[in-house]
């Protein structure tokens, strides 16, 4: 599994799945790869000596992670081009599902190399069939963005969405993030949050929306560990009462003029309604056709 010592063949690129907590979930043909290949590029290689020590892997691993300076990966891929296998692993779970990887998979992929997934533990897929609520068809939405816009129109998005949908979160974050999923989807949603899912203390909660903000807001869930949120699948919410796209542009761009008649700059005003209503700031600094542009 090493390739063509001349070059002449192309190395493949493993993208090995490795355990999310419980190091006995690696797979045979993982540890197989492990062994076979050369090198192991990690994300953390301090991390992932863990596991090949457990499982006696003598292969040599070094680090590749977001942060990494462009040169790492110019590395990596010359090591595939000159017929030498690779594999691609990171903390935990799968590399590009939320973890570093997606580059290099790309740039050898586009340059017609071989990729070649290895299959595993997954903390999506966990929470799917521990909490009972995701139902038949789900979204994996990752981290939602911290703040903002960007923040509003995803919770907007999964609150307009029937199908479950699948979140990320970091420990300080995730009472904050049950509440605004409360806000968006309705405190009567149900969900479950996932945490610590085949380690030790691993736990999953299971309530509403509104229940399981409450609950992350007064520690009865612990800001420790890794977290999964899983929110339910459902009806969309709000679309009967919300207006429609049309009506919502009228009513910014009034706003725009309101303020506008208040000594608001123009610009300043369309930026101001832009970052409240997350509609384009370009469309809502066009004036309407009755009123000049300034």
């Amino acid at each position: 599994m090493t390739g063509d010592a001349a070059g002449s063949t192309p190395g493949t690129l493993f993208v090995v799945a490795t355990p999310i907590g419980n190091l006995g979930d690696v797979t045979l043909r993982a540890i197989e790869v492990l062994r076979a290949v050369p090198l192991i590029a990690a994300e953390d290689a301090r991390l992932t000596r863990r596991l090949l020590e457990r499982h006696a892997i003598p292969t040599r691993a070094t680090s590749y992670h977001a942060q990494s300076n462009p040169r790492r990966q110019e590395e990596l891929l010359e090591h595939l081009r000159r017929g030498a296998d690779l594999a691609l692993v990171t903390d935990a779970g799968t590399p590009v599902v939320s973890d570093p990887g997606e580059g290099l998979v790309a740039a050898w992929a586009s340059e017609g190399g071989p990729v070649v997934p290895i299959p595993g533990a997954s903390s999506v897929m966990a929470a799917v069939m521990a909490s009972g609520v995701a139902g038949p068809r789900w979204a994996f939405e990752g981290f939602l963005p911290r703040s903002g816009r960007e923040r509003r129109e995803r919770l907007a998005r999964i609150a307009a969405d029937e199908r479950g949908a699948v979140l990320f979160e970091a420990p300080s974050r995730v009472a904050a993030t049950l509440r605004d999923l409360a806000a968006a989807c309705g405190d009567e949603r149900r969900a479950a949050v996932c945490r610590e899912l085949t380690k030790v203390h691993e736990s999953i909660a299971r309530g509403t929306l509104g229940e399981l903000a409450t609950a992350a807001g007064d520690g009865s869930i612990p800001a420790r560990g890794e977290f999964v949120l899983v929110v339910g699948s459902g009806s969309p919410r709000g679309d009967a009462d919300a207006p429609g796209p049309e009506a919502a542009l009228a009513g910014a761009m009034d706003a725009v003029e309101r303020l506008v008649d208040k000594g608001v700059a123009r610009g300043e005003a369309a930026k101001r309604v832009a970052a409240e209503t997350g509609l384009p700031r370009r469309r809502l600094y066009a004036a309407p056709p009755d009123r000049p542009l300034e």
